[in-house]
């Protein structure tokens, strides 16, 4: 099964890092959320994986995200589903915080698909009142 997923991430302190192709990004201490989809044939198993770069099982970066999750100061607060639903561009325009430019939306028209947001809470909630279940893996 697949859907759209909302990362929840935290990062202990400011930073700068790597970003692939778009280089060197800057990121304050703060909490992001990050709108993905996954409708591919291994679904919400894209989760899991971003679970295991957050923690250090895995190195491959594949997506803008995977960069910020693989930084020793980043770490995966939560993630909320949304099963069966393509929202990933309504969400990322929808829930509270301020785009980081270009990160995470190379394959539509948003602005970004990363969110510096007002706390982790704050976004959880949005998230769970537009629909969203807290994924508990």
């Amino acid at each position: 099964m697949g859907g759209t997923y909302v990362l929840v991430i935290e990062l202990s302190r400011s930073t700068t890092i790597e970003v692939g192709a778009l280089d060197d990004r800057s990121f304050d201490a703060g909490a992001y959320a990050y709108v993905g989809s996954a409708f591919g044939p291994g679904g919400f198993s894209r989760i899991e994986r971003h679970r295991e770069l957050a923690c250090g099982e895995r190195d491959t970066r594949h997506w803008h995200v995977d960069y910020l999750l693989g930084h020793a100061d980043a770490r995966l607060e939560s993630v909320v589903r949304f099963p069966d639903a393509d929202r990933e561009c309504e969400l990322a325009d929808r829930l509270p915080g301020q785009p980081i430019p270009d990160f995470g939306a190379s394959d539509c028209d948003c602005t970004a698909h990363l969110l510096a947001t007002p706390g982790a809470e704050p976004v959880r909630k949005a998230a769970l009142e537009a629909g969203g279940v807290l994924d508990g893996a």
